[in-house]
């Protein structure tokens, strides 16, 4: 597997060309042409990705084909997900057009503003692939926040107007690049020559401004919010971070302590234990000092430092069921209760003891309990094979005698990869990267924000993740059975068996569960 090139571009790896490029092609080449800048303006970000790439490869090398379990190692070496911050309706409505242009839709609806206990006056969505197809063909996504300068226990009502006025009077993208990103969309991809131009305005877009920033209006904003300077005390956006994703983030972890590279305190998410890896775990190396360009009240230009962008890395792991969500937000609570003032290690000690005491060790028990989403999938090789062995009435046809269990035994479950977000980890990471705690009065009435009211501010539908998993299960569930030539119920049922103790229930029983992993929120 080669190493990445300094800046994230993967060796071989092709860009805009001779042809037509469709949104999955214009997203790879995005996503590396941000990998690029992003490497050039923030160095340790390409020393992260040194350390990712060699955590994968050692345990690709000592795993083997289990190493694969989420995914290839092809897809996770190259897949990255991006964060990046606007601040109103308006802009994210012209992102939404710019990622359209990519195969990249809003799913998610994440408010922040109560996730920590820092000032994060934001809500947030993600763009990204939905089709399972288009997430193998490349995963990019990218964490989206938007300012909210309605809400009163950040902002009063002379700052929320003179915010407002100030970010009215901004081009984040430009009328050039929004006529291409519509073009993309309607088109269904765009001629080489667009393309290029259409990914040059796109990165061009992310990069970090270097004009004079206003600094007693910077100040101002950072006083409530080291977040809402970030978004709305300047006159451009930025990638916040450009996040690989790394197989044993416990390594790398300590990896990058040992090169020098200042961690935040925690990873963020599930402990690491002996049982299945669920949903999402992240860290990051500590946000930097970077140089940047002041201009004082007396029109002075002078250079200070600000610390906003930082190195985040990520090991996703199982999607989990509404009901499987519900058992991790109650494990989540129970250690926050118990874990008052103890130390991380301590503190990770007990999320590992409530997790074996909340969560099944096996990816058939979740299963069996319906936790987690799986897709099905006919296994060729075991279904010769108990086809040989059922006509030569050989020994293993003893195993799969009854009907059930045979065609159990016929189906390959795969785990469905977790592809979005953690609301309480993604403020977890902010809040380990802001230089201080910023204002909140939670005395004050907060601004009522929802997923529909982040749809209306998109203009289009935004997705609900359970659904999306959902839907990879069905449709999985029905091309299987149709090779198999059975009904849909009648697989799900016999590898909802196969999860138990097949010895100790019998398939013709109705009340033997069906786990509902099929069924969205």
């Amino acid at each position: 597997m080669p190493a990445p090139t300094a800046g994230g571009r993967e060796p071989g790896s092709v860009g805009p060309g001779p042809g037509f490029l469709e949104p999955w092609q214009l997203r790879a080449a995005f996503a590396r042409s941000l990998s690029d800048m992003y490497g050039h303006e923030v160095p340790a970000y390409t020393t992260l990705l040194e350390v990712a790439h060699e955590v994968n490869a050692d345990v690709a090398a000592a795993r083997g084909a289990d190493a694969e379990r989420l995914g290839s190692i092809e897809r996770v070496t190259a897949e990255r997900h991006g964060a990046i911050r606007v601040g109103t309706p308006r802009e994210l409505a012209q992102v939404a057009r710019v990622f359209g242009a990519m195969g990249m839709h809003p799913v998610g609806f994440y408010d922040l503003r109560d996730a920590s206990s820092s000032s994060v006056p934001v809500i947030s969505t993600a763009f990204r692939p939905v089709e399972r197809a288009e997430l193998a063909r490349n995963p990019f996504r990218v964490f989206t926040s938007m300012l909210v300068p309605s809400d009163r226990r950040f902002f009063g009502a002379d700052l929320q107007a003179r915010l407002e006025r100030f970010l009215d009077a901004r081009t984040l993208f430009g009328p050039a690049l929004l006529a291409l990103a519509d073009r993309a969309e309607a088109d269904g991809g765009l001629a080489a020559a667009d393309a290029e131009e259409f990914l040059r305005l796109a990165t061009q877009a992310f990069e970090l401004s270097r004009e004079p920033v206003d600094q007693a209006w910077y100040r101002e904003l950072e006083a409530v919010s080291a977040v809402a300077a970030d978004i709305g005390g300047v006159a451009s956006t930025h990638i916040n971070h450009l996040t690989p994703r790394v197989l044993d983030i416990d390594d790398l972890y300590a990896r990058m302590q040992a090169r020098g590279i200042t961690m935040i305190p925690a990873i963020q998410g599930p402990p690491r234990w002996e049982g299945p890896d669920v949903l999402l775990r992240q860290t990051s190396f500590r946000a930097l000092a970077e140089p940047r360009l002041f201009r004082t009240p007396d029109g002075a230009v002078v250079e200070d430092a600000l610390r906003v962008r930082f190195g985040e890395v990520e090991a996703r792991g199982i999607a989990l069921t509404p009901a499987g969500r519900a058992v991790y937000d109650a494990a989540v609570v129970e250690v926050d209760e118990r874990a008052a003032g103890l130390g991380e290690a301590a503190r990770q000690d007990l999320a590992r003891a409530v997790w074996r005491a909340a969560f099944p060790a096996s990816e058939a028990g979740l299963v069996a309990r319906g936790l987690g989403y799986f897709t099905y999938a006919v296994d060729d090789a075991v279904d010769d094979a108990v086809d040989d062995a059922a006509d030569g009435g050989g020994a293993a046809d003893d195993g799969v005698r009854d009907p059930a269990a045979r065609l159990a035994a016929r189906v390959r479950r795969e785990p469905v990869v977790y592809e979005d977000f953690l609301p309480r980890s993604a403020a977890g990471i902010f809040q380990s990267n802001l230089t201080d705690e910023g204002a909140k009065d939670a005395t004050q009435e907060g601004a009522e924000r929802d997923a529909d009211w982040m749809s209306g501010a998109v203009g289009r539908e935004l997705h609900d993740p359970f659904a999306l998993y959902a839907a990879q299960v069905a449709d999985s569930l029905m091309a299987a059975a149709g090779r198999l030539g059975v009904a849909p119920d009648v697989l799900e049922r016999a590898t909802a068996l196969d999860a138990h103790d097949p010895a100790a229930l019998d398939p013709s029983d109705p009340s033997v569960p069906t786990p509902p992993q099929g069924a969205p929120a």
